[in-house]
């Protein structure tokens, strides 16, 4: 049941046509990893918690630079050296007391992957390389977990969620892996506005209110 607290915190939400109470209740029971705490992964982490997402789960191994800073709005000059997911935490945790936090500090291999996500209702794609994000895409499809895949360069993100068994996966769509080039150019609105739509995408899909991305991409 849905406390007053709640009610009160997520009321906004909750006077959605379609949503109510039970697409909160669906919320609170949900687990979601977010693969990558960078650009998308920080922005995608914050408005999970804020939607009352019960358990989030947050997975990188790579420590806070000071590069990072104009996007990753998680992390902060003092986190400067801290692994991405020990930072993420700890304002996820200020965010939403109420709500789980697992950080997980372990590098994506084709080894360690269904491991790692084998427990989520739903991944989020907060990667920055297509390598990776194969792999995911592929562990994904293999446990018939959806996946909600966003990219960025410069000014253009594209987004899609891929719903196993339904609609096409990454793979699909890009067989091998685009050269995207070492460094990508990004201003840290671009995966802000694209992590934002991936949690879109993720309320629809759990909560089953809406109309989401599968077999579209949108650019």
């Amino acid at each position: 049941m849905i406390s007053g607290d709640e009610l009160t915190r997520y009321g906004r939400q909750i006077i959605y046509p379609g949503f109510g109470k039970g697409g909160q209740e669906k919320l609170r029971a949900s687990h979601v990893l977010v693969a990558g705490v960078g650009g998308l992964g920080s922005a995608a982490s914050m408005f999970l918690a804020y939607a009352g997402i019960g358990h989030i789960t947050i997975v990188d191994n790579d420590p806070v630079e000071i590069s990072n800073l104009n996007r990753q709005i998680l992390h902060w000059e003092s986190d400067i050296g801290r692994k991405k997911p020990m930072s993420a935490a700890a304002k996820l945790r200020s965010i939403n007391s109420s709500i789980k936090i697992t950080p997980v500090c372990k590098k994506i291999t084709e080894a360690s992957v269904d491991k790692i996500i084998q427990r989520a209702d739903v991944v989020i794609d907060g990667l920055d390389n297509y390598g990776t994000r194969l792999l995911v895409n592929a562990a994904c499809v293999r446990k018939r977990i959806p996946f909600i895949h966003a990219g960025v360069n410069g000014l253009v993100g594209q987004i899609t969620t891929i719903i196993p068994g339904k609609t096409p996966c990454l793979a699909c769509i890009y067989p091998e892996p685009p050269d995207t080039g070492e460094t990508i150019p990004v201003f840290g609105v671009t995966p802000a506005l694209m992590a934002s739509m991936q949690v879109m995408e993720a309320i629809k899909f759990i909560a089953g209110c809406g109309e989401t991305l599968d077999g579209r991409m949108l650019y």
